[in-house]
């Protein structure tokens, strides 16, 4: 147990290291995060500190002084490409102080429950078209042939990208996003000839709803507004990035986590295939049980003291999510799975917390709930047909990267 009776550096305090053993299961990295959370709120790991209990995250989340480490990933990866660095510019991700509140303020009617609201019938469309693929065999890869593909077009019906440059726009979007695999640096080249190229069809497209607005996200980007403030061209390109950033990956790997989770408990998935009006609270109990964003990165912006502990300036610090979603002292019983218990008093923590909550979480609410609905009602009796490969606890977001699944055809 960390015991701090006067003020002490982080990097004094005998800490336990947690293990990020990749050979592991992904059951058993829980398990050993579980058991260190039982002894102390704060660990070490390879980049700097964890912080495993609700309440130190979530007051971590909220602290102004702990900036977003998203902007570093490039420095954390060891890129030195000074052509890479050098054109990176500044995003609502990793943006802090006065121009990211700003930026929050002006989007944030674009990103509400009703603007999501507005796309459900398209992803219903989307996610019985892919059903349609595999409800005749009764077996299916549920990552490669349900959620790698089901977030695409919603993000390119949102943006109002044409349906004939889906394929285009997938393509740009998988290659902009190599750069949470863990190899980023051989794939350097993809990635920047990917943004170049995003970056040019975001401009044509923003040149096009300039003259020919239409009911979508850029339209309605472009006509945000407050007292005469509104986007510049890079800030909308800007803004197009981290949609598809922080929109395609998530959500494709939280399905995953939910629908394996669901295949380890019949009992619920048959319960929702039912009972669709469970879909909301399905949702938010799989996030919490086993969440896709398992951590997120902060570093403190000063030397800043918490619970009688200072963490100098620049120390790099992990709010453990998952960690806090099955922390006892919040949730009664945090090893349970059940989509029919009352939803908590606190929230999971999934989303983040403070200024840099997921701008996309209505978005992302909306995509999972219609696709949860519609799997269990069109694959009954769903079990795994062969054991889930993870991905490696390296990945910047968790899921399944093959998920075979038997199910009564249709």
């Amino acid at each position: 147990m960390v015991r701090a009776m006067s003020t002490t550096s982080v990097f004094e305090l005998d800490l336990p290291l947690l293990d990020l053993d990749l050979d592991t299961t992904a059951a058993e990295r829980v398990e050993h995060v579980r058991r260190v959370a039982e002894t102390t709120w704060i660990a070490r790991n390879p980049f700097g500190f964890s912080v495993l209990h609700y309440a130190d995250t979530l007051a971590v989340l909220r602290d102004k002084r702990w900036h977003s480490a998203s902007g570093k990933i490039a420095e954390m990866s060891g890129i030195t490409d000074p052509e890479f660095l050098g054109r990176r510019r500044e995003s609502i991700l990793s943006m802090e102080g006065d121009g990211h509140t700003r930026l929050r303020r002006l989007v944030g009617q674009s990103f509400s429950p009703r603007a999501a609201d507005r796309l459900r019938p398209f992803m219903r469309e989307v996610v019985n078209g892919l059903v349609d693929q595999v409800a005749a065999s009764g077996r299916a890869d549920v990552a490669v042939d349900i959620c790698e593909p089901y977030p695409i077009p919603i993000i390119c019906e949102l943006l109002g990208a044409p349906k004939e440059d889906w394929k285009l726009f997938s393509r740009l979007a998988a290659d902009v996003l190599r750069i949470f695999d863990g190899n980023v640096i051989e794939e350097l080249p993809i990635i920047m000839a990917a943004q170049d190229e995003l970056d040019a069809y975001t401009r044509e497209l923003i040149a096009d709803r300039r003259h020919r607005p239409a009911d979508d996200l850029i339209t309605s980007l472009i006509a945000a507004e407050e007292e005469g403030d509104r986007l510049s061209t890079d800030e909308l390109v800007m803004m197009v990035e981290a949609v598809i950033v922080g929109g395609t990956d998530t959500t494709r790997n939280q399905l995953g986590c939910s629908v394996a989770l669901f295949a380890n408990h019949p009992d619920q998935w048959a319960l929702l295939g039912e009972r669709p009006e469970l879909a909301p609270r399905a949702v938010e109990e799989s996030m919490r049980y086993l969440g896709a964003v398992r951590a997120t990165g902060r570093f403190a912006s000063e030397d800043i003291e918490y619970r009688g502990v200072v963490f100098p300036a620049g120390t790099f610090i992990s709010p453990g999510l998952a960690a806090a979603n099955r922390d006892p002292a919040v949730f009664t019983h945090p090893e349970v799975f059940d989509i029919t218990s009352p939803a908590p008093e606190q929230p999971h923590l999934t989303f983040g917390g403070g200024i840099h909550y997921c701008l996309g979480a209505a978005l992302a609410r909306a995509e999972l709930q219609e696709a949860l609905t519609i799997l269990s009602r069109r694959m009954p009796n769903l079990e795994l047909d062969g054991p889930v490969e993870w991905k490696p606890a390296t990945a910047g977001i968790f899921g399944a990267q093959h998920l075979p699944v038997r199910f009564t055809p249709s």
